[in-house]
């Protein structure tokens, strides 16, 4: 069983960045496609991006195309999400996680394994 720990969140103005890290301890985590998720209280938690095994094919939510990239070190264990050019609608609880298949699925009911989740909060 994978474990994801999630960081990098913080509170930012609007139109600023934050990089969010996805790590994991687990041996196998290059074989893991690896998505990040985000929720606001009352709602259903929402695709943001994910990425393949190895890093060549990734997938962005048209929500924050253009200002949210992905990428990975499989030699770290660790997957980031670049996010630039904020905004309030941003803010959300951010989470990592982990699937064998790819592409991965965009609803979060497909899962199993889930990080703690690091909080994003854009200021206006």
């Amino acid at each position: 069983q994978i474990q994801l720990v999630e960081s990098g969140g913080g509170v930012v103005q609007t139109g600023g960045s934050l990089r969010l890290s996805c790590a994991a301890s687990d041996g196998t985590f290059s074989t893991y496609s690896i998505g990040w998720f985000r929720q606001v209280p009352g709602k259903e938690r929402e695709f943001v991006a994910s990425i393949s095994r190895n890093g060549v094919w990734w997938n962005i939510s048209n929500s924050v195309k253009g200002r949210f990239t992905i990428s990975r070190e499989n030699a770290k264990n660790t997957v980031y999400l670049q996010m630039n050019n904020l905004e309030p609608d941003d803010t959300a609880v951010y989470y990592c996680t982990a699937d064998r298949d790819w592409p991965l699925a965009m609803s979060p009911a497909k899962f199993e394994y889930w990080g703690q989740g690091t909080q994003v909060t854009v200021s206006s």
